[in-house]
C-alpha cells in the first residue's frame, strides 16, 4: 500500500464503525486525519486514541460538525485546515444513515428530506466546502451502499434512493474534476458488521443474508477500510468514477 505521509485526510462520520476503521487505516499509512463527528465526542476521541496507538506517530484531531449544515461544515473545514497546514488532500464521505425503516405510506415528507440530506446532500455540501482547499491530484471517496443498486430491504426506499444518487453524483464529479486530476470513486458496502445493522436489521435477517453470501459471512469495517485506503492512494491512480462493490459476492454490479 502507498505511503500517505504528508497527506491530510478528512473523514466524515469518522467516530465509529467503518468511519473509524477508515480513519485508523489512513493514519497507519501516514496521513494526518481529521475525524469528523456530529454528536458523539467520546467515540470520536476514541478513534483519535486508536490512531495514536495503532499508527505510532499518527496524527489526528476530532472535529465536530453536522454534515447537513452548511455553516457547521464550513467551521469543520476551517478547523481541519488550521490543524494540519491548510490543505485537505483526501476527502472520505462516510457519514450517512438509514434513520428509520418506513414504507412509502408511513413516510412523511420531512422524513424523506432528512434521509436525502444526511446521505446525499451532505456529500455535495462537504465536497463543495473542501474543494477550495484540495490541491490538484487530490482524492475523494464517497460511500454509497448495495441498497443503492438493489433497492435495499423493507422500509429503506429513501435511503436506497439517496445512495444511488451518491454513486451517480460521484461519476459526475469524476468528470468535472478530472482537469484538476482529482479522482472521485465510490465504495458500495453490502452487509458489514456495524452498529448500523445492530440497530436496523433483525438478527435472523443478518443470519439469512450471511448464509446467502457466497463467502458465508458479513464483512468487517477493516475490510472496507482497506478498499477505501487503496482508492485514496496512488496505487489506484487510473481508477476514476468507479463504484466498487464490497459485499462478499451476494450482489454483482
Amino acid at each position: 500500500m502507498s505511503d500517505l505521509t504528508n497527506k491530510v485526510a478528512l473523514v466524515t462520520g469518522g467516530a465509529r464503525d467503518i468511519g473509524r476503521a477508515v480513519s485508523v487505516r489512513l493514519a497507519e499509512l501516514g496521513a494526518s486525519v481529521v475525524v469528523n463527528y456530529r454528536s458523539n465526542q467520546l467515540e470520536a476521541e476514541e478513534t483519535v486514541r486508536q490512531i495514536e496507538v495503532k499508527a505510532g506517530k499518527g496524527k489526528a484531531v476530532a472535529v465536530k460538525g453536522d454534515v447537513t449544515s452548511s455553516d457547521e461544515i464550513l467551521n469543520m473545514v476551517k478547523s481541519a485546515t488550521s490543524s494540519f497546514g491548510g490543505n485537505i488532500d483526501i476527502l472520505v464521505n462516510v457519514a450517512g444513515g438509514l434513520v428509520a425503516r418506513k414504507t412509502v405510506l408511513e413516510m412523511e415528507e420531512t422524513f424523506w428530506d432528512e434521509v436525502i440530506a444526511l446521505n446525499l446532500k451532505s456529500v455535495f455540501l462537504v465536497t463543495k466546502a473542501v474543494l477550495p482547499h484540495m490541491p490538484d491530484g487530490g482524492v475523494i471517496v464517497n460511500f454509497s451502499s448495495q441498497a443503492g443498486r438493489d433497492g435495499g430491504g423493507p422500509g429503506a426506499s429513501a435511503y436506497a434512493a439517496a445512495k444511488a444518487g451518491v454513486a451517480n453524483y460521484s461519476r459526475a464529479l469524476a468528470k468535472e474534476l478530472a482537469p484538476r486530476k482529482i479522482r472521485v470513486n465510490t465504495v458500495s458496502p453490502g452487509m458489514i458488521a456495524t452498529k448500523f445493522h445492530d440497530t436496523f436489521t433483525k438478527p435472523e435477517v443478518r443470519e439469512r443474508v450471511a448464509s446467502m453470501t457466497p463467502l458465508g459471512r458479513e464483512g468487517t469495517p477493516e475490510e472496507v477500510a482497506e478498499l477505501t485506503a487503496f482508492l485514496a492512494s496512488p496505487k489506484s491512480s487510473f481508477i476514476n468514477g468507479e463504484s466498487v462493490e464490497i459485499n462478499g459476492g451476494i450482489f454483482f454490479s
